[in-house]
């Protein structure tokens, strides 16, 4: 028997005053609410009411019984309208898990916009170029870039295309010309995303679309902009990356018919994650938003 259950009579035993008003409240037989109290006397090894032809009188230990179910029914509504907040009103934590360079330029941003709305919400962002394991580390969401695996145990959503642009400062071009087409960077000098390597590195139909042997190199994407503004030489970055740049003339871009095809960028959860408010709104929030900041230019 479900001891909850058990409470839940007892108590309408105890307020009601007689097995039958109880009965009436709880929709059931006076019957079943008899049999019921007498399970719980039997449970418990003890007798929780003194009865007779008039009256029904609480027993020491039905005193101590009926003050603990009060207890504890209170505190199972109060779980249940929790839980009912959460499904309605998004709250709660979400650790979410993007790559540098788009989760600086664009999740940071739409993270702390859907926080303006969602305030109860509190938010990790984790930014790596790692691959991260969702249900392993606990993340809610991640974002990953480039085509996934067909045997994915996670569910996936596209939200929009990682674009490249070949640029460089006005400065440098006028000191070291203008290539012409991919074979001329071999005579340039190029700045490197160290983080790239054969699975990740960006290629076209002829093969890679970088030089390996790069003039300077780092892991990271706003290091190398910065070196670029500076006239140092060319680079392959994201276009969300380098658009304010570009739009003002700090930086020229190159190549354009010549860049690698875009990579789909997705939003990735696990099947078994509970679809909370907090998680189905931060979804909706992301499929509305996130398309039209990496078509940006």
């Amino acid at each position: 028997m479900n001891k909850l259950r058990w409470m839940e009579v007892f108590v309408a035993v105890v307020e009601n005053g007689s097995f039958s008003e109880a009965a009436k409240q709880l929709d059931i037989s006076s019957v079943m609410v008899g049999k019921m109290v007498a399970q719980m006397e039997k449970a418990l090894q003890t007798s929780l009411l003194q009865r007779n032809t008039r009256r029904q009188a609480l027993t020491e230990a039905g005193h101590a019984w009926y003050e603990e179910s009060l207890n504890m029914l209170a505190a199972m509504r109060s779980a249940e309208n929790r839980l009912e907040s959460l499904r309605r009103f998004p709250a709660g934590s979400l650790r979410i898990s993007a790559s540098t360079t788009l989760g600086s330029c664009t999740i940071a941003t739409l993270c702390s916009e859907f926080q303006l709305h969602f305030p109860a919400v509190h938010i990790e962002l984790e930014l790596s170029d790692r691959f991260v394991d969702l249900t392993a580390e606990g993340f809610d969401f991640a974002f990953r870039i480039g085509q996934l695996p067909s045997d994915s145990p996670l569910i996936a959503r596209h939200v929009g295309d990682y674009r490249m642009v070949i640029a460089a400062a006005p400065s440098y071009l006028a000191k070291h010309g203008t290539p012409g087409n991919l074979a001329d960077l071999a005579s340039h000098r190029c700045l490197r995303y160290s983080n790239w390597n054969k699975r990740n590195a960006w290629r076209s139909d002829d093969g890679l679309i970088w030089p390996e042997n790069a003039t300077f190199s780092c892991n990271d994407g706003q290091a190398l902009r910065r070196a670029a503004l500076s006239g140092a030489g060319l680079l392959l970055q994201p276009a969300i990356l380098l658009a304010e740049d570009i739009s003002s003339g700090r930086l020229i871009s190159l190549l354009e018919s010549e860049l690698p095809a875009p990579r789909p960028v997705s939003l990735l959860w696990r099947q078994d994650l509970h679809a909370s408010a907090k998680h189905r709104s931060f979804i909706d929030w992301i499929l509305a938003r996130v398309p039209e900041r990496l078509e940006r230019k």
